[in-house]
């Protein structure tokens, strides 16, 4: 059963907001190829270095992208898609959007006082 508690609520605005910007989501898909560096994702994506930079670390505050420095030449910076977050968010998703939590009910306008109405008079029959 999906819950949607205060924190969780909040948690969820927080991904959707760092999803909900398309050089971010394009980002995302570029890095469910594999891990990047900054000059990969700048020519893949054509974008600029700063505008990047705060792409990734808004990604990154929202606990959906990793980073870590190579371990040769420590100014190469690798960025990837938190595995753990993604399978996370992909299993909650999966859950909330799933089509058969969709419950029929009577609506309470007109409508469903014209249902109401039938189903009293059949039972009465």
């Amino acid at each position: 059963m999906v819950e949607l508690t205060e924190n969780k609520l909040k948690e969820i605005v927080i991904i959707l907001k760092a999803l909900g910007e398309p050089n971010r989501m394009r980002i995302i898909a570029e890095l469910m190829k594999g891990d990047s560096c900054n000059c990969e994702l700048q020519d893949n994506l054509n974008l600029a270095p700063n505008l990047l930079s705060h792409h990734l670390r808004v990604l990154s505050r929202a606990g959906l992208v990793n980073s870590r420095r190579d371990q040769i030449d420590g100014r190469w910076i690798y960025y990837s898609v938190d595995r753990e977050a993604a399978a996370s968010w992909q299993s909650w998703f999966s859950e909330f959007l799933d089509p058969s939590r969709i419950s029929e009910r009577t609506v309470c306008g007109p409508e469903g006082q014209l249902i109401m109405t039938d189903q009293v008079s059949l039972m009465g029959s």
